[in-house]
């Protein structure tokens, strides 16, 4: 640790920290999960549906494309309905009618004010009450049962081809026959019945349902808790104390920096080394990098216009060999396998350089192997997908081998072993690198810090093994953004800073020790706030108030570090003109300009407009988790891909120059196309949801009738204009490296008399 022990401490202070918050949630979770009664019965005792038959309809819904045709507790894709929502609504209705009828004889409309009252009364007695009894059964009366069964057909003919439905499938870009099977349906709705239930029942002991009053919903009082407004409150208070503490401090850091001289080199030390065979084997992977990127933006573009087409293209029927929820399934998979693919190609061009400038054994035949090997998985995972929700595959090996239903994992589980796999070879590929570097004598503690983000990265996507098929909803949740959350946005971050920084001081740009303090001292800033922040996600997933005061009051913790990235992306940006050599590396650094850029807008702005569980609660399932989804998966993690491939494809090619007029167009017209696409459509669509939301109840902001309105329907339209611009820099950067794939190799062939990291 030597003069760095401090930090080290503290970062260490930090983790057992927060893992431990994130542990005892995880315990809270299980213990605490909203119950899957054995049975749901009638007055007289008759059995109506087990708790195998709700896990039967999740498999059923899992097999559709889950999460990627419209969401269930709020999490999912955004044009269909939240069938949570809608169904709670859509019986809360037919149950007034049905009472209604019961007691004066007429529909709840027609009936007097105080008529009215009284069903409202009586409504909100029987939905919030329901519970579960001493053997795990819940009673349901006979106008619920009424009103179930007058609501299930709906979902069994959208799901179907009833014909009076075709304009509602047409509108949530569902196609034709989503399941084929009447009882697959029939299961489908006793899963989304369940999740209905568990949204309006109060948890026992509190006044609050199993999703925290979520959704939106003024028939029974689904308004914020009052948990819920205190723990949004603090949340902003922890904000603006962690803002002014990290200037703070940041203040001190900076005055430690300024007084520590530093020489720029005269030439690029990197190029005094000679390429190893493993590195030249990289230009392959930025091969893939760049078509999986250009596939996936076209694909994107396929999928918004489904927004206005639900079924067509331009008046091309497709969505029966390609619907709305394999293409919008493919188009977020090839995006997390473009920027993980780039992601390992910068960690495996710094393994020789780490290793005193030579490849360990066979490290080429493992670079070759895994780039296959990220063919298969990704090749494999995306037919299988199309063969599970064409129902080609029989549904028995959906799980597995087709499609977990769940955003971001959607891969079958063999898939996600597999990906998992090619990641620990990576880590044993960069490992036999590191080790013998660490072994050697002086200052390894840059070197240090950033193996540890190398073994965070390789392990911790085996946390998506940990739930099956069959697995409650609440507890998958937990899981999956251990995923989604914890590995992408924590440690992935923390591995991109910290290669960021060893690049910087490889290049003789950055003064170790401010490398190695930064870098440490940024890794606990990150993680202070991404690791129990993850509950974030799960304030209304049928978690307990203590998950959502830890996730709301260290999620906005995460924003305090983006504060400085102003001066992060200045100080990128200023490095360009160091010294004359560096304009080669002018767009890869212009790249993680706009990753500073974007991670101030779409993870800290973006990010924390969505943050507060009062704020999520109205927002979720909304357009403006788009926003944030999009400027911050692309703008951050997205630009920080094609910063790594440009820089390694510039060592790899050294000789060859810019296309300046195709490289320009290309980082400008990304940047350009995501902010119209925000702009124009995305974020407009999403705030005028959210006055919905809040007015009516999500089932409204979601709805149909909402959706397909004339204003919002030209919005979407309007997007395209965007999404062409996007697609349009795509495909100049994607050409861009391609020329760099296929140029002629450098001649360059200095051999370095010692490791460059020491």
């Amino acid at each position: 640790m030597g003069e760095y022990k401090k930090y080290w401490w503290g970062l260490i202070a930090i983790l057992v920290v927060t893992f431990s918050l994130l542990g005892w949630g995880g315990v809270e979770i299980y213990r605490t999960a909203p119950p899957i009664p054995d049975k749901f019965v009638d007055n007289s005792g008759q059995t109506l549906l087990t708790k195998d038959d709700i896990l039967d309809g999740q498999s059923a819904w899992q097999r559709t494309g889950g999460q990627q045709l419209g969401s269930v507790l709020g999490h999912g894709a955004y044009q269909a309905p939240d069938w949570t929502a809608d169904w709670l609504h859509r019986e809360l209705v037919a149950w007034r009618d049905i009472r209604a009828n019961e007691l004066y004889g007429t529909d709840f409309e027609s009936a007097t004010e105080d008529q009215q009252a009284v069903l409202n009364a009586q409504l909100k007695k029987e939905y919030r009450t329901s519970a579960v009894d001493s053997n795990n059964t819940v009673v349901l009366s006979d106008t619920r049962i009424a009103a179930i069964n007058q609501v299930a057909p709906y979902y069994i003919g959208l799901y179907g081809d009833d014909p009076e439905l075709q304009t509602s499938r047409e509108s949530f870009a569902m196609k034709n026959n989503t399941i084929t099977s009447l009882e697959a349906r029939e299961k489908l709705t006793n899963f989304f019945f369940w999740t209905t239930w568990v949204a309006s029942a109060e948890r026992p002991g509190t006044t609050a349902t199993y999703t925290n009053n979520w959704p939106p919903e003024p028939l029974i009082d689904n308004v914020p808790t009052t948990e819920n407004i205190f723990w949004s409150v603090a949340s902003v208070v922890f904000l603006i104390a962690g803002v002014g503490l990290l200037i703070w401090g940041w203040a001190f850091l900076r005055r430690e920096e300024t007084d520590t001289k530093l020489v720029t080199p005269d030439a690029d030390p990197l190029t005094k080394i000679a390429l190893t065979p493993s590195q030249k084997a990289l230009a392959k992977y930025g091969f893939l990098v760049v078509a999986l990127f250009v596939a996936q933006v076209f694909i994107g573009g396929f999928v918004a216009h489904y927004t206005v087409e639900g079924q067509e293209f331009y008046g091309i029927p497709v969505s029966d060999f390609l619907p709305y929820s394999l293409v919008r399934t493919w188009h977020i998979q090839s995006a997390l396998f473009w920027i993980a693919t780039a992601f390992l190609m910068a960690g495996l061009f710094l393994t020789p350089i780490i290793n005193g400038g030579k490849d360990p054994k066979f490290q080429k035949l493992g670079v070759d192997i895994l780039w296959v090997a990220l063919i298969i998985v990704c090749v494999g995972s995306f037919a299988s997908q199309y063969f599970s929700i064409a129902e080609i595959m029989p549904a028995k090996y959906n799980f597995w081998f087709g499609h977990q239903g769940y955003e971001y994992i959607d891969l079958g589980r063999f898939w996600q072993i597999l990906k998992w796999v090619g990641i620990l070879i990576w880590l044993v590929l960069m490992t036999r690198g590191v080790l013998p570097a660490l072994k050697q004598k002086g200052d390894n503690n840059l070197l240090a810090i950033f193996f540890a983000s190398v073994v965070c990265v390789g392990l911790f996507y085996g946390s998506g093994l940990f739930y099956g098929e069959r697995t409650h909803l609440t507890i998958m949740e937990y899981w999956r953004w251990w995923v989604v959350h914890l590995w992408v946005e924590g440690f992935f971050e923390v591995f991109a800073t910290v290669s960021l920084a060893f690049i910087f001081y490889n290049l003789g740009l950055v003064n170790k020790k401010v490398a190695t303090a930064s870098s440490i001292a940024s890794a606990g800033l990150f993680l202070l706030g991404g690791v129990p922040g993850t509950f974030h996600h799960l304030y209304f997933s049928g978690t307990t108030t203590p998950v959502m005061a830890i996730g709301a009051s260290f999620s906005a913790l995460e924003v305090v570090p983006l504060v400085v990235l102003g001066y992060e992306g200045y100080e990128h940006w200023s490095m360009q003109h160091k010294s004359p050599w560096m304009q080669k590396l002018k767009w890869p650094i212009m790249c993680f300009v706009a990753v500073a850029f974007w991670n101030m807008l779409g993870a800290g702005v973006f990010g924390f407009m969505i943050n507060p569980p009062v704020s999520l609660f109205y927002l979720q399932g909304l357009n403006t988790t788009a926003v944030h989804a999009h400027a911050a998966l692309f703008g951050v993690y997205g630009f920080l891909a094609l910063g790594f491939v440009l820089l390694v494809m510039r060592y790899i090619r050294a000789d060859y120059v810019f296309d300046e007029k195709l490289i320009k167009t290309g980082f400008w017209s990304l940047n350009a196309g995501l902010m119209l696409m925000i702009a124009t459509s995305l974020l407009p669509i999403g705030v005028y949801q959210v006055f919905a939301s809040v007015n009516e109840g999500l089932w409204y902001a979601r709805s149909e009738g909402f959706m397909q309105q004339d204003f919002l329907q030209t919005l979407r339209w309007i997007r395209t204009g965007g999404d062409l611009v996007l697609i349009f820099g795509a495909v100049c950067v994607a050409i861009q490296v391609v020329k760099l794939v296929f140029a002629k190799p450098s001649s360059s062939n200095y051999k370095p008399s010692s490791p460059v990291n020491d």
